[in-house]
């Protein structure tokens, strides 16, 4: 079993050999010499032993996954405290767009606002 904690990349690995040993399990206990013979009995507990494994460092893994922190009902009050602050800005940017339109309608102006090119313009260009 690996100690180091799990990387940014999803180990597809690991969790695509979950189902295979589950089987490989379920195929051992099916067998009519499941448990007639030590050889079956330490096959079987191997076979137990592996899915065990795989399924624990999957488990691992996940619970260490970015943003796994938050349970269902702590995950839904942040979406919904960002909708609202999403919903915020937009009033924000209209209540600016209406006063930008307003003042230049005001002065007369019906131009577009000229930007200064060297406001935007990266540093070394």
């Amino acid at each position: 079993m690996q100690t180091a904690g799990p990387t940014t990349t999803l180990p597809e690995s690991l969790f695509e050999q979950i189902i295979p040993r589950l089987l490989a399990v379920l195929d051992h206990t099916q067998r009519s010499d499941s448990t007639a013979t030590p050889q079956a009995k330490q096959a079987l507990l191997q076979a137990t032993n592996d899915y065990k494994n795989t399924l624990s460092q999957a488990k691992e893994y996940a619970a260490h996954l970015p943003g796994g922190e938050l349970n269902a009902d702590e995950q839904k009050a942040l979406i919904d405290m960002l909708e609202r602050l999403r919903e915020h800005k937009k009033q924000q940017l209209s209540i600016f767009s209406e006063r930008v339109s307003s003042v230049l309608s005001s002065s007369g102006q019906s131009e577009m606002v000229e930007i200064d090119s060297t406001a935007s313009t990266p540093v070394g260009s």
